[in-house]
């Protein structure tokens, strides 16, 4: 049996620690959002990407999912001595995580389209399973936010990284925008890994700026018609489980719940599984597919090889 995920850097690499405990890892292909790839000082930031590979790696940080587990930080900490106009580090890189972003800089820089240097560093982690970017061209996640200026408010049109990490999130959001999407065209094995796969499943990621840059690839949504999908819930009552997701669905015009969830999916989904505190009727009102309840909270390793569980029963349930 052939999955492959579509991922960003949070929710879904979670049930991936759980999926790879469970089936043959050379059996998994994650596809992964690079809309929030970006440019610290001379440095090329692919976060996703990196948070993907490193689960895959056994050496993700589980404390901010961002990272490598027990890093130093003597160079970033040393670089804030330098702080000047134009000169500053606004995120905190590990040593051992900024020597991963360096090879991918300098491969970057040589010309190696994205998604070569993605699959240079899979072999050298000795990681089985395949990891893809979205994309080898530049699609930019772009938040329009309306902030104070003085006596007047002003619109806003802010990269990912300068909302969530400079701004943590406090910003009033007036849209999201996948810039470039139109003409970016999907890697062709992540392609590949979509039409070959016997069952694709949408992670619990943020369904707007995780999943949605993915989605607006042409070639990526047309691929996945067709295919049996499934799509775990990154909503549990009227909140997000982590993140800004909750927001980010209202300023698309959806509403936080498991409906909302559904109707951005709705073309795509075959399968949603939701918390069992979203098992009532009320909320499934107006979901027209397959609804499954169970635990979906991943607190801990058993939590994630129990939803990798209950989506290998319900798929071969048929």
């Amino acid at each position: 049996m052939k999955i492959t995920l579509l991922s960003g850097g949070t929710g879904t690499p979670k049930l991936l620690q759980g999926l790879k405990r469970v089936i043959d890892e050379e059996n998994i292909s994650v596809v992964v959002n690079t809309g929030e790839d970006t440019w610290v000082g001379d440095l090329y930031l692919s976060p996703d990407i990196d948070t993907v590979l490193y689960t895959f790696a056994d050496l993700i940080n589980e404390e901010t999912w961002y990272g490598v587990k027990n890093d130093t930080f003597i160079t970033h900490e040393t670089l804030k001595m330098y702080e000047s106009d134009g000169f500053s580090e606004f995120l905190r890189i590990g040593d051992r995580d900024r020597a991963l972003k360096i090879h991918k800089t300098y491969f970057l820089r040589k010309g190696y389209p994205l998604s070569k240097v993605v699959d240079m560093e899979r072999k050298l982690l000795n990681i089985k399973g395949k990891v893809f970017p979205m994309t080898d061209d530049r699609v930019e996640t772009k938040i329009l936010v309306e902030e104070d200026v003085g006596d007047r408010e002003e619109k806003i049109l802010l990269k990912f990284h300068d909302f969530w990490i400079k701004r943590k999130g406090r910003a009033k959001v007036l849209d999201v925008f996948y810039e470039n999407s139109q003409y970016a065209k999907g890697v062709d094995g992540a392609l590949e890994s979509i039409e070959g796969a016997d069952l694709v499943v949408i992670g619990p990621s943020n369904p707007i700026t995780s999943i949605g840059p993915i989605l607006s690839i042409r070639d990526i949504r047309k691929a996945l018609k067709g295919k049996k999908v499934f799509v775990v819930s990154p909503i549990v009552g009227d909140s997000a489980v982590s993140g800004p997701a909750g927001v980010l669905m209202e300023s698309k015009g959806y509403p936080v719940n498991i409906y909302g969830v559904y109707k951005f999916y709705e073309d795509l989904v075959d399968t949603l599984i939701i918390d069992n505190k979203d098992n009532l009727e009320e909320k499934k009102e107006g979901i027209e597919c397959n609804v499954v309840t169970t635990n979906i909270i991943l607190k801990n390793m058993e939590d994630k090889i129990n939803l990798a569980k209950k989506i290998l029963e319900e798929y071969r349930k048929g």
